[in-house]
């Protein structure tokens, strides 16, 4: 008897229904991918969360500095140093922002690759395939 997966054959000995050898690279690749793609997200994550606590620290630095300058005999002149921070800060907030779109971009493209994972193998395992297989 065939198992789940391979192809089944008739009296003849030709193929009936079976996958298609682009349908078993795909899924192969998909595969292959997919590990990578779960270590980029995890990547992805872990310098948002960094970003995030950077912002954090610029925005405690500009506030201390702040209350220096304002608590000074000495006329200081923090205020560029402060801009300097203040403009670090955005673009923390800048790069934070395009992770944060690449992430969601790479989280819907792995859900879309289970999916079509998934829907794949619910057709090789019933023994429905798409049109224009050659496996009819």
């Amino acid at each position: 008897m065939a198992g789940a997966g391979s192809a089944a054959v008739s009296g003849a000995g030709t193929p009936v229904a079976g996958p298609t050898g682009r349908d078993l690279f795909a899924e192969g690749l998909l595969e292959f991918l997919r590990p990578a793609v779960q270590q980029l997200d995890s990547h992805v994550h872990a310098v948002r969360e960094s970003q995030v606590e950077l912002r954090e620290q610029i925005d405690n630095l500009a506030t201390e500095l702040c209350r220096i300058n304002e608590d000074q005999k000495i006329a200081l002149d923090l205020d560029p140093y402060v801009k300097k921070l203040l403009n670090a800060r955005r673009r923390v907030v800048l790069v934070n922002n395009i992770l944060q779109n690449a992430q969601e971009r790479l989280r819907r493209l792995n859900h879309s690759v289970a999916k079509e994972t998934a829907r794949r193998r619910a057709m090789l395992d019933s023994g429905i395939y798409p049109p224009g297989s050659p496996s009819k």
